[in-house]
This record gives C-alpha cells, structure tokens and sequence, in this order.
C-alpha cells in the first residue's frame, strides 16, 4: 500500500481511485464495509482510503484524554490487510479545518486526487464547522461527475457498530467485545523502554511500554497475544495501570510479561493484542504476594490462550 501525505500534484498511479471517506479509527467492521463499497463500485479502479492524521478531536479537543484506538502505523497496517491500494493520510491543523465543504469536494476529491468514486458512511460530515454532510457530498460530487455509494451502519443486537463503542467496551474491561467488532483483537503498538526491572528480580520480565496517545482500557491484568518486530508472536500476561503495589505514579503503562521467550526486547516495537480481562488491577501487600499472584494471572493467561 502506497502512503501519500498531500492532495496536490500527485502522480499519474495516485490519482483515479474509488476512495473510502473517513476517520478510520479502529478499522471496524463497519469501516470494512465503507471500503468494500468502494471496492464494489469501481472494481478497475485503485482501491484508496482518504483519512487525517492527527484525528481532528486531537486538533479540537486536545485537552481531551488520549482517545485513539489506531495509530498512524497500525490504521496502515489495518487498511493493507484490507486490500487498500492507496493511503491518502491527509495532515489535519486548524488551517485546514477551515476549508470549506465546496472546496474539499473540488478542490481535494475532484482536482486533487481525481476521485473516480467515493463511498461514506451515511453519518460522514466534512468541512468547515461540518458544512458538508452525506447529502451534501452526493450532490456536490455528482455535479462534478463522481459517483457516491453512501453506506449504512453495520448494526447488530446492541445497535449501530462505532469506534465510540469499541472504546467503552475496552474502558468497561470488555477486549472480547471489541475484537468481535472491530474483527481483530485490539492492540496497543509502542517502542519498549527501560523500566526498573523489578518484575524480573522476582521472575517475571516485562517488555514496558507507553501508553502514549491510544485510549486507556480497563486497568488490570490481561491475557495478551504479543507480536514482535520479526513477526513471531508469542502468547503473555500483560498489567495495564499504575503499579500501586510498587510504584503508584500517575502515568499508566503497559507492562507485558512474554511466555516462552528469552531475549533483549529494549528498543523493539511491539504489537500487544488484548485477548481477555482477567482481573482489576490492586495493591499487594508486598513483593512477595505480588509475585504469587502475577504467577496465577500467568496460569490463567496460558489456560485462555490454550496453553
């Protein structure tokens, strides 16, 4: 998949795409549906997403607390293993904001990318204070000789799928749920750093690791499905929270223990999927009771992972 960061003066092979119109955070199932749209009106056309980076709430909101379920590089690495031809990651600032619908739509879709087609989700919204809506976008993009496919929500028992969703589940402790809607565990991506390495003085290393700018889920102790750099993976226990039996700080971190591996992991990037909740992060009485239980989360961790 080719990444392109700017609308203008694109080469021949970028431009002539069906593209899918959105934030993208996640990669849902309902995301997946906007971009077979795509696919499905065009077929001879390149498949491509157009989405932003940051996601305009870090632009609008940036007091807000971290929100993200993807990453630029994991959003990527979603939207490839759908079949998407072209990456449109277009840099969003308060200057940008300010265009306006009618020239997103001439300007951007038409005599920028040179948009073939385009397919959204029926709630999209676009444009200076959201000027633009799926009406809009179909009317506009019509005139200019662009076909529009507008997409319902993918709706289940518990009503419209959304990335909002998907982050109450993980904040509810629910990573099950989430999987199930965005196809995929969720995983949270990040560079280990050096920590104080108390977790191998009592026999259980871990790879730490920022939080940073992905959504906070449910403190507590996870079974986790660990993909290295080199692509192997390994099945762990990871504890999400501020560690109150040793060091109560006011920054969460992910600390993820890997079974059956032995190596120097500093400085490595990892992908951490979370498989299932095992239990609510609390305060020990000392190293020793935190070890015993850190040993039961990994019997249990290894039990849901099957062994």
């Amino acid at each position: 998949m080719r990444i392109l960061s700017d609308w203008r003066d694109l080469p021949r092979e970028a431009r002539g795409a069906s593209v899918a119109l959105g934030n993208f955070d996640g990669v849902h199932r309902g995301h997946a549906a906007v971009i077979a749209a795509a696919r499905a009106a065009r077929p001879d056309a390149p498949l491509a997403v157009l989405t932003f980076e940051p996601h305009p709430r870090e632009i609008f909101r940036p007091d807000d607390p971290p929100f993200r379920l993807t990453l630029s590089a994991e959003r990527a690495d979603a939207l490839a293993a759908l079949g998407v031809d072209l990456l449109y990651e277009l840099p969003f600032s308060d200057a940008f904001s300010q265009m306006s619908a009618e020239a997103f739509v001439a300007a951007v879709l038409h005599q920028g990318i040179g948009a073939r087609h385009l397919a959204a989700g029926r709630d999209f919204a676009f444009g200076h204070r959201k000027g633009g809506d799926a009406a809009f976008l179909s009317a506009h993009a019509a005139a200019l000789g662009i076909g529009v496919t507008l997409v319902p929500p993918v709706t289940d028992a518990e009503g419209p799928l959304s990335s909002s969703r998907i982050r109450r589940a993980l904040t509810e402790g629910y990573p099950e749920r989430a999987a199930d809607e965005l196809g995929r565990p969720w995983a949270i991506r990040g560079v280990v750093a050096h920590g104080d390495a108390r977790g191998r003085t009592i026999g259980f290393p871990t790879a730490n690791i920022a939080l940073g700018r992905h959504l906070e889920p449910a403190r507590g102790v996870y079974a986790v499905s660990v993909r290295l750099a080199d692509g192997r993976v390994r099945g762990g226990a990871a504890n999400i929270g501020r560690r109150p039996t040793v060091n109560a700080g006011p920054e969460s971190r992910l600390e993820a223990h890997l079974f059956d591996f032995d190596g120097d992991l500093y400085g490595q990037e990892l992908t951490v999927g979370l498989i299932s909740y095992l239990r609510a992060e609390i305060r020990f009485p000392g190293l020793e009771a935190l070890r015993a239980q850190i040993a039961a989360d990994a019997a249990q961790a290894r039990a849901v992972l099957g062994g």
